[in-house]
């Protein structure tokens, strides 16, 4: 599903080049739920923005489902994500003027899809969510908005949904029923999870978990 080779990012930074990824090679199979963990600094959330297509490496290139990342454009970069990939970020990332039903409905929506007021109605309820539709990001608890920011990026049935932190915002109760949740998705919909955590107790969940250290991948579990 995602193959990485010699994956290598630079910033500049005071004169000079900062290097924040040395040449990352790795393979991800279909429905593997695999954690990247390190430390702060370590080039996790970097990695998981290239491997998403956020941002361009500045050498290597990153292949999902046969399809060259570095081959699109900016544009179609962006229509490959809508159709391919889902997002679950630690700060939620809803859209504070939409409601929980127009906040999960907005990716149906921009890939055409007709049902999308019904499809997202059935997400919120299957998140447990089904008293909430009509509630903006402000009237509910941090809890309650990641589980949209969930239903929102299952329900497009991406083939692949990146997670960065996505319980960091969230009390140790709250944030084992969102972990819950997601590891349920994906073994229902055979979805391929890639997250980013700090927490060890969630790594140890999936079944990889890949460790980098200054910018390069030193250990595999």
């Amino acid at each position: 599903m995602i193959k990485v080779e010699n994956l290598q990012k630079q910033v500049p930074m005071a004169g000079r080049e900062l290097e924040i990824l040395k040449g990352i090679n790795l393979e991800i199979k279909s429905g593997q739920s695999v954690a990247v963990v390190g430390a702060s600094g370590s080039g996790k959330s970097t990695l998981l923005g290239l491997l998403a297509g956020l941002d361009e490496p500045s050498a290597g290139r990153v292949v999902i489902g046969g399809t060259d990342l570095g081959a699109l454009d900016e544009d179609g970069r962006a229509a490959f994500r809508a159709t391919h990939v889902g997002f679950v970020f630690q700060s939620f990332q809803l859209l504070p003027a939409l409601t929980a039903l127009e906040n999960v409905m907005l990716p149906l929506e921009l890939t055409g899809q007709g049902d999308a007021p019904a499809q997202a109605r059935q997400w919120l309820e299957r998140v447990g969510l089904a008293e909430r539709l009509d509630h903006y990001p402000r009237q509910m608890s941090g809890g309650e908005q990641q589980r949209v920011a969930i239903a929102r990026a299952f329900a497009s049935q991406p083939e692949i949904l990146f997670a960065d932190e996505p319980t960091g915002n969230l009390d140790t109760a709250t944030g084992e029923y969102v972990i819950d949740l997601l590891f349920d998705l994906n073994r229902e919909h055979g979805t391929t999870l890639v997250l980013v955590t700090h927490d060890l107790k969630l790594a140890e969940r999936c079944q990889r978990r890949l460790q980098l250290d200054g910018g390069a991948l030193v250990q595999e579990a």
